[in-house]
């Protein structure tokens, strides 16, 4: 591990769409000394390194020996072995989301990480969406949630079902809020334009007594991610492509909020109630970047993880249920 006021040394494994992203905030990071990037395709390498001016290595055994960290995007099926490759040379790693294809890896992976006393973090950036921080202040107790993350066709990204792909965001979401063990679930889903599940639709339960209902399709006309939270006294609705929050609480009438509008009065039962309104201040941050100097700071022992190996290994085991019940009906 680097002396915390050390420079970490890390390199990119895989510069596709989000890897060139990681590669390009890496060398912009002061705490990070990015050494270069490692890519299995020869010309988008070359096109990075001349993008970049980052250095190209020829191979992953090289770039993990020049580092002591590595950011790893490449495909998910590829996740386990080139996460094991690094955690065995005693590299800290950051793995996009999914931790990996199967629970039998992400807990390979996690065990070995524990041998080797290194930082395993994995990728989910909807922690950090501006409009999610938003709520950082405030109560959330939810009773009940209901997310929608709908997508156009891509391509890209098509190599896992929709369960693994889109919705495992909210999933990570969703646990890091109820903070209640999952006792139920309840899914069902179809293909449409691929060989596995394009579009889902999930319920659970939680020990407390939560429900999340949550729909996932990459086969809709346009981008939709939302989440709505209905607690008591409380609704809050999230936006993550616009970055906008919303929140409208009940309140005894003759309580003021110099930060609320008043939305309506509310009687019942001879109790004189106020709905009000409430659009908490959005900073406007780059995600991945935050995410990015998080796994640095930990690296350099100044922070934790936003998203631990384990967290990312729940997601993972509910998104895993989630898929089996719905190849289940399918089949």
């Amino acid at each position: 591990m680097s002396e915390k006021s050390n420079k970490v040394k890390i390199g990119v494994v895989g510069v596709g769409h989000l890897g060139k992203r990681h590669l390009f905030h890496l060398l912009d990071i002061d705490s990070a000394d990015c050494v270069g990037f490692y890519d299995i395709d020869p010309a988008r390498s070359d096109e990075i390194r001349k993008a970049t001016g980052a250095k190209e290595f020829s191979s992953l055994e090289k770039l993990i020996q020049a580092c002591e960290a590595l950011s790893i995007v490449v495909p998910t099926k590829d996740h386990f072995l080139v996460g094991e490759k690094c955690i065995k040379e005693g590299r800290h790693v950051f793995i996009e989301k999914p931790i990996c294809r199967t629970l039998e890896e992400a807990d390979e992976i996690i065990d070995l990480a524990k041998e080797k006393k290194v930082i395993t973090q994995v990728g989910h950036i909807e922690r950090l969406n501006p409009a999610l921080l938003a709520l950082d202040k405030i109560p959330i107790s939810p009773k009940y949630i209901e997310t929608h993350r709908l997508a156009p066709y891509n391509v890209r990204g098509t190599d896992v079902p929709v369960v693994l792909d889109l919705m495992i965001h909210d999933l990570d979401v969703i646990l890091s809020l109820v903070k209640s063990p999952v006792t139920s679930v309840h899914a069902s889903g179809v293909s449409i334009m691929t060989s596995s599940v394009d579009i889902a639709n999930a319920r659970l339960r939680f020990k407390n007594g939560c429900v999340a209902n949550i729909t996932s399709s990459r086969i809709a006309t346009s981008y939709v991610r939302k989440l709505r939270i209905f607690q008591q006294d409380m609704y809050v609705t999230i936006d993550f492509l616009k970055g906008l929050t919303e929140i409208y609480r009940v309140l005894d009438a003759n309580v003021k909020d110099t930060d609320a509008i008043v939305a309506a009065p509310l009687e019942r039962n001879g109790m004189h109630r106020q709905i009000v309104y409430e659009k908490p201040p959005v900073r406007r941050v780059d995600s991945l970047r935050m995410e990015m100097k998080n796994f640095i700071s930990s690296v350099q022992g100044t922070t934790t993880p936003i998203v631990s190996g384990e967290e990312g290994r729940e997601a993972l085991r509910i998104a895993t249920i989630i898929q089996e019940k719905i190849s289940q009906d399918l089949h």
